[in-house]
């Protein structure tokens, strides 16, 4: 695995009342690469509290190393942009208040620093696809929109998307793209729609469908499209950006002996089947109500 990218805020704007668009540049992008793939995200490590970045060092199998007493924050972010010419990288974070990564994307001032690795992409629609269908919240915005923008003229795209406040939303005309905004639903504020709103959508046996919010939330979600509708696995995606009152349950999770942590992780082994491997994985976690 390649180094971290040693990212340096170039400038950032407040795109809406809930989101800030972060620049990047600096020689410790030179080397960063884009998939292309509209969804793709990297982890960001950001400073710890003291305003320190103190990036891991990274194993040829990559596994973080800290140094110790280090306290930073990794969390997934969509590559909402990413030039080659000038080597910049915009990342869209949602503010709403709390959590440190928001607090610090409030407060970033140029020559600020973060890390990331090489991007991911997950976005993948079958050529056949006969319609795509887009269900997230304000996490997924960034994505989103990227996404729209790649769209091929003419392609039936539809979109669902949750958001705080109104003045969340954020502009998607000028693509293919049909939008419906669910206004005050989900995003931390109110119960999730995202279950409900995929429910209504016209999905066929040839759509594309692809998720993305609050990893609880799309439980069900996810066990609609595959249990329910019982879509191949090519035919969706369903990711989980964010998770509600995420401290109290990674307490809970770190709080599990180091059997029940061990067989949890041993799921991922007994099967070849992504999708059979997270349905284990996610009933083993309800068991342990997480």
């Amino acid at each position: 695995m390649a180094d971290l990218h040693i990212a340096e805020v170039k400038r950032s704007v407040r795109l809406t009342p809930g989101m800030m668009r972060v620049t990047f540049a600096g020689e410790g992008l030179a080397a960063f690469h884009t998939t292309g793939i509209g969804d793709e995200y990297v982890r960001v490590h950001f400073p710890g509290e003291d305003g320190v970045l103190c990036p891991p060092r990274v194993d040829s199998d990559g596994t973080w190393h800290y140094p110790e007493g280090a306290d930073s924050i990794v969390a997934p972010y969509t590559i909402r942009r990413h030039d080659a010419q000038t080597g910049e990288v915009d990342i869209d974070l949602v503010v709403h208040g709390h959590g440190r990564a928001g607090a610090w994307a409030e407060q970033a001032s140029r020559g600020d620093h973060v890390a990331f690795g090489d991007p991911r992409g997950l976005y993948e629609p079958p050529t056949d696809a006969s319609d795509q269908f887009f269900v997230t919240d304000a996490t997924g915005l960034p994505a989103l929109a990227r996404l729209a923008e790649q769209l091929t003229t003419g392609v039936r795209a539809i979109a669902a998307v949750e958001v705080a406040d109104a003045s969340h939303r954020i502009d998607l005309s000028g693509t293919p793209l049909q939008v419906r905004w669910i206004i005050g639903r989900g995003n931390g504020v109110a119960p999730s729609a995202l279950t409900e709103a995929l429910r209504t959508l016209p999905i066929t046996e040839t759509s594309y469908i692809w998720v993305a919010g609050e990893a609880g939330e799309l439980r069900e979600a996810r066990r609609y499209l595959r249990h329910e509708r019982r879509m191949p696995a090519e035919r969706y995606k369903v990711i989980g950006y964010w998770r509600d009152r995420q401290e109290e349950w990674l307490d809970r999770y770190e709080g599990l002996d180091e059997g029940t942590l061990a067989s949890l992780r041993a799921v991922w082994d007994t099967t070849d089947d992504e999708e059979l491997g997270r349905d284990l994985y996610e009933e083993r976690l309800a068991q342990l109500g997480l």
